[in-house]
C-alpha cells in the first residue's frame, strides 16, 4: 500500500488528525484517517507486593478509571523516554524511583493512531510532592496490593488498555 495524498483534518495542542488517500496492492484506492499523538510512558510503581495506581475521570468514556501512572510531555517540553517516565511518576503520584527498568515498547492502536508507549518498572520509591496538571486535579493515587489488582482486572474495575499491556509485560518479565 502506498500513500498518494494526505490532508490535515483537525489539530489542537494535543492531537492531529489527518486523512490519507492510499492505493492498495490490487490498485484499488481508499481513505485512512490517522490520529497523531505523541508517544507516552506507562509506569508500574511497585513495592510491598503491590502497585501504586491512579484514578481519574476519563471524559471519552464518561467515567473514572484506575490505571498505572502514564502520560506524555506537555507542549513545548521534551526529553528521553526514561525522563518522561520519571516525570510522569512524580507528577501523578509524588513518588521518585531509585531504580527504573524498561519492560517494553508497544503500539497503542496501530490501525488508528501513530501513538506508541514505553513501559517502565519503578522500584526503590521515595515519596515527594505531586505536580499534577490542571486536567489531573481530580486524580487520586492509591497503593493497591497485587491480589486486589488481580480482582480489579477480573471484575472489570481495571480496564485501561495500556495499563493491562504494561502489567502483561511485567508478568512476562517475572516468568
Amino acid at each position: 500500500m502506498r500513500t498518494t495524498g494526505s490532508r490535515e483534518v483537525y489539530r489542537n495542542p494535543w492531537i492531529r488528525v489527518r486523512e490519507d488517500t492510499v492505493e492498495r496492492v490490487d490498485g484499488s484506492t481508499g481513505v485512512y484517517s490517522v490520529v497523531e499523538k505523541p508517544d507516552f510512558a506507562v509506569v508500574i510503581a511497585a513495592e510491598r507486593d503491590g502497585f501504586w495506581l491512579v484514578e481519574q475521570f476519563r471524559h471519552p468514556v464518561g467515567r473514572r478509571a484506575w490505571e498505572f501512572p502514564q502520560g506524555t510531555w506537555t507542549a513545548g517540553s521534551s526529553g528521553t523516554a526514561e525522563e518522561l517516565a520519571r516525570a510522569e511518576l512524580a507528577e501523578e503520584t509524588g513518588l521518585r524511583a531509585g531504580r527504573l527498568e524498561h519492560l517494553g515498547h508497544a503500539d497503542l492502536a496501530p490501525g488508528l493512531s501513530t501513538q506508541e508507549f514505553d513501559v517502565w518498572l519503578a522500584t526503590d520509591l521515595t515519596p515527594g510532592p505531586t505536580a499534577r496538571e490542571v486536567t489531573e486535579a481530580d486524580m487520586v493515587a492509591a497503593f493497591t496490593p497485587e491480589a486486589e489488582l488481580r480482582a480489579m482486572v477480573r471484575d472489570g474495575r481495571f480496564t485501561d488498555g495500556p495499563s493491562l499491556a504494561a502489567w502483561a509485560l511485567l508478568l512476562l518479565r517475572r516468568s
